[in-house]
């Protein structure tokens, strides 16, 4: 028993260590969708979720999740959470909803802004900087991750007090002062990211893909989040960490030690109490052992040995009660009793004899049993042995893949860098106006990014020259008729360069000439079946079969006289057989006229005087 008492007092106390040794770990994840002055978003509240079920399963002690927070309930959970960072190791802030840039400084919306005016973002908004101060206290590691880069409604109607003030897209570069701390944006500082078409934004869903990767660092796993975003959206979405950490691996799960040498089997502790318990043999030594080990392989064991011990008590009972039977019978026999109580005592042996027998029997059955169990337990023992052996082996295997997948992991780095190297002339044009908001870039290059929208959402088919002629204008023009949007065609302005962009297709409709129909982005020849035809509509129809005309008898009539008159001679023309020339050349006289001279002039070669002159009359 004493045996049992210090077995039971080594392993709380292991378990009270490796609690205390434990890195505290929280997390609060807010998730605003439910805006009341702007359009409601779809996916922050999904991607709230999304994010809790993975801080969850990495084993964070107490995750914290908001939804749909007010300026006041925002600011009550970041006050909760800083105590909460004050006894932490890791303290982490995931926020999925609107934010907004002003004046270089980055501010998070709460449903219940307003945001008329931009001294309203002072009042309404809270600043990236008290999300900072509430993790601050956390002793290890301080994660901010914000999902908060979409394109902002509140910056196209809020008021401005003071004309020079800057609204940026999306938020603003940050460097964070204190140590160990980082801050994640789903967009490039001055660009917006995108909301997604399914359930999850694309930044969330590679988060809960990476992140949770154990052993993996925090810097390797966003650089895979980096990779993973921009594939899912076309290059159009590039997602961005600042801050710095140490020169150790920081993962948001520490991979679990592989093992170098034989482990301690948890079961060996049970396994030597059985074989001391075994030893001793006795009704108090299994009854205790029970009572420490009431279920699993060994208290089966132990019951056996129990039964067993039984088994043999009644065999000693059974022996004793025969062998006083005997004697009694004996001393009757001795006492000359009479013949009755003989036989009395007689059948009394033979009962006796016969429990005996009854009782050996049981005792050798109990005892068959306690072999066959002793044995099952060699070969439970020998199994876990190999289990353990195949457990290690399979680490060792783990640790060998993790290793490759590490070198995989920056050869899969190496290679999406060479292939963002040669990205074509469209795609570079793409990223270059991510960032064409700036009033940096000259009158041309806006020229030519508003072209190169206008050619994407389908309202100009001429290239992107730079030169704002009238096919440029009539483009902008249609695209103010179909986006519903006012803006002036005679100049490429910045404000029409941001509406086209956030347009994601087509906006203008593909007009086909007659013969093609439109198919996606482009105009395809319609093709009828044999004995059809495509119509003024643009559709095939039934060619019409050609019907023989009657001919009447006044037609016939009509060609015989028209043969006749061909087939008779012409009649003679009366003709005076003089010529008449001038500069254009010489013809007969005609019928009816004459030459008269026009005035004295000597003759000419041919006989007739020159200047003669045709009458008629």
């Amino acid at each position: 028993m004493r045996a049992f008492r210090w077995v039971s007092l080594v392993f709380f106390m292991w378990l009270t260590c490796g609690s205390a040794q434990a890195e505290r770990r929280v997390a609060l994840v807010i998730g605003n969708s439910a805006y009341k002055s702007v359009p409601q978003l779809a996916n922050p509240v999904n991607d709230a979720a999304l994010v809790e079920g993975m801080f969850k399963k990495a084993g964070f002690e107490n995750v914290d999740t908001r939804l749909n927070l007010s300026v006041v309930d925002m600011r009550k959970a970041l006050r909760d959470f800083g105590v909460k960072a004050r006894d932490a190791d890791v303290a982490v802030i995931y926020y999925a909803g609107h934010g907004i840039e002003l004046d270089g400084n980055n501010y998070l919306v709460p449903t219940d802004a307003a945001l008329e005016t931009d001294t309203d973002v002072f009042d309404e908004t809270f600043p990236l900087d008290r999300v900072l101060f509430a993790i601050e206290p956390a002793k290890q590691l301080r994660l901010v991750i914000l999902d908060a880069c979409r394109d902002n409604p509140f910056a196209k109607t809020m008021k401005r007090t003071v004309a020079s003030r800057a609204i940026g897209r999306g938020l603003a570069k940050i460097e964070p002062t204190s140590p160990n701390t980082m801050i994640a944006f789903a967009a490039k500082a001055g660009s917006t990211a995108s909301d997604g078409d399914s359930r999850n934004s694309p930044f969330a869903a590679a988060l809960v893909e990476r992140l949770p990767t154990p052993g993996l660092d925090l810097r390797k796993a966003f650089g895979f989040v980096r990779d993973d975003v921009l594939k899912n959206t076309g290059y159009k979405q590039e997602p961005y960490v600042y801050g710095s950490l140490g020169g150790d691996d920081v993962p948001l799960i520490r991979a679990k030690p592989i093992a170098t040498g034989p482990q301690a089997n948890p079961l060996d502790a049970i396994r030597r109490d059985y074989e001391l318990a075994l030893q001793l043999g006795s009704r108090e030594v299994w009854t205790a052992f029970l009572a420490q080990y009431p279920d699993g392989f060994y208290a089966s064991l132990a019951k056996g040995q129990l039964s067993r011990l039984g088994a043999e008590e009644a065999r000693a009972a059974a022996a004793d009660k025969a062998k006083q039977a005997e004697y009694e019978k004996a001393r009757l026999a001795a006492e000359r009793a009479n013949k009755a109580e003989q036989d009395k005592a007689a059948a009394a042996a033979k009962a006796a004899e016969t429990a005996k027998l009854a009782a050996e029997k049981a005792r050798q059955t109990e005892e068959a049993k306690a072999a066959t169990a002793e044995q099952r337990r060699k070969e439970a023992e020998a199994a876990v042995a190999k289990a353990l052996a195949d457990k290690q082996a399979a680490e060792k295997a783990l640790a060998d893949r993790i290793a490759n997948d590490k070198a995989l992991a920056d050869l899969a780095a190496k290679q999406a860098a060479e292939k963002k190297a040669t990205v074509d002339s469209e795609t570079k044009v793409a990223a270059v106006a991510a960032t064409a908001a700036q009033p940096s870039l000259t009158a041309n290059e806006t020229t030519k990014l508003l072209q190169s929208e206008l050619r994407r959402v389908g309202c100009l088919a001429s290239a992107a020259d730079g030169d704002w002629n009238a096919p440029s204008q009539r483009s902008l023009t249609l695209f103010n008729r179909y986006a519903g949007t006012k803006f002036d065609t005679k100049l490429a302005s910045f404000d029409a360069l941001d509406a086209i962009r956030s347009r994601p297709g087509r906006v203008c409709p593909l007009i086909c000439e007659r013969g093609f129909r439109a198919d996606g982005d482009a105009c395809v020849k319609i093709t009828c079946r044999a004995g059809y035809r495509v119509n003024a509509d643009n559709e095939c129809e039934k060619i019409p079969e050609k019907k023989p005309i009657a001919m009447g008898d006044d037609s016939k009539n009509r060609d015989e006289q028209r043969k006749q008159v061909e087939s008779a001679p012409a009649k003679p023309q009366a003709t005076t057989g003089q010529m008449f020339c001038n500069g254009a050349g010489c013809r007969p006289v005609r019928s009816g006229c004459k030459l008269v001279p026009s005035g004295s002039g000597l003759p000419s070669g041919d006989g007739r005087p020159r200047g003669m002159m045709e009458v008629c009359g």
